[in-house]
């Protein structure tokens, strides 16, 4: 008798993941050309819902994406991937489409890459936006910043909250209060004692990005990078909303060069929530 035939890969079950499954979605990343990152798929692990397509024989993923919630106004969409052997047999539609489902009327965002954008604007995406990534060695400008900026202490959290609900647009302190762990160096700017812009910077591969970015004006959102790069001789890599023109400017004069662009697209609602005048760059693309 012949065994029957494995059901066709876009037929398998989608499933939770989990922290244990966190190795195995570094090896997809990895797999694909992306870093590693095991630190940032910790964080998104615990911080939003993983989904994933497990191979038949259980050793590693045939596709994972994560889901980070923000309540019924938002949630985002990130890390969609697909093990190369197994790429345009439908599968990413495939777990799109159980995402969609499981988030329900919920609104959704994500950063699509050209390679993505297709099955997004086929699923109801719209383009809303576009992010620019930059990337390379900091130099410092001569002189001190008229901005004042700190390491962030224990205190200041609820006062970030405060400060990024009009700029993000929806509550996201479960993000916040993970960042002082998250991140290698947390850095806030103060004006007469009030909380002006915050800003992290976090190991990824063998570079620190900066992420999130909030800040009031271009010229706090530039103090708060300069001081962020005065604690790491890593490069530093951005992904920077590219309505901000002056900031990307500005990184590229101190030493950081353009790179891949991102479309922000959105699901179920016109434009992304909040003041995007504020909103400089996200925490990771894959949190929105």
């Amino acid at each position: 008798m012949h065994s029957p035939s494995p059901p066709p890969l876009v037929d398998l079950p989608v499933r939770r993941l989990t922290r244990g499954d966190l190795v195995a979605c570094a090896d997809l990343s990895e797999e694909r050309g992306w870093p590693r990152d095991e630190h940032r798929w910790g964080l998104l692990l615990s911080a939003g819902t993983g989904y994933g397509i497990a191979e038949p024989d259980g050793k590693g993923l045939v596709a994972a994406c994560v889901v980070t919630s923000y309540g019924p106004r938002l949630a985002a969409v990130g890390m969609l991937l697909v093990a190369g052997r197994h790429t345009r047999q439908g599968i990413a539609r495939r777990l799109m489409r159980h995402v969609m489902e499981e988030t329900g009327s919920t609104p959704l965002a994500l950063y699509a890459t050209p390679q993505g954008e297709r099955l997004y604007e086929e699923l109801g995406f719209t383009h809303v936006g576009r992010s620019e990534r930059v990337l390379g060695r900091f130099r410092a400008e001569d002189g001190p910043s008229a901005v004042t900026t700190r390491a962030a202490a224990a205190d200041d959290l609820q006062a970030m909250v405060r400060l990024d609900l009009p700029a993000f647009g929806v509550d996201r302190t479960h993000i916040i209060a993970r960042l002082p762990a998250f991140s290698d160096r947390l850095q806030v700017a103060e004006e007469n004692g009030e909380l002006t812009g915050y800003a992290a910077l976090w190991p990824s591969g063998d570079v620190h990005a900066v992420g999130p970015l909030i800040a009031r004006d271009t010229a706090t959102a530039e103090a708060l990078v300069t001081a962020l790069a005065a604690t790491t001789d890593r490069p530093l890599r951005a992904d920077v909303d590219a309505r901000h023109e002056e900031l990307l400017g500005w990184l590229v004069e101190r030493g950081l060069e353009p790179g891949s662009r991102t479309s922000v697209m959105t699901y179920g609602i016109a434009d992304l929530p909040g003041d995007a005048t504020r909103r400089f760059a996200p925490l990771t693309i894959a949190t929105g």
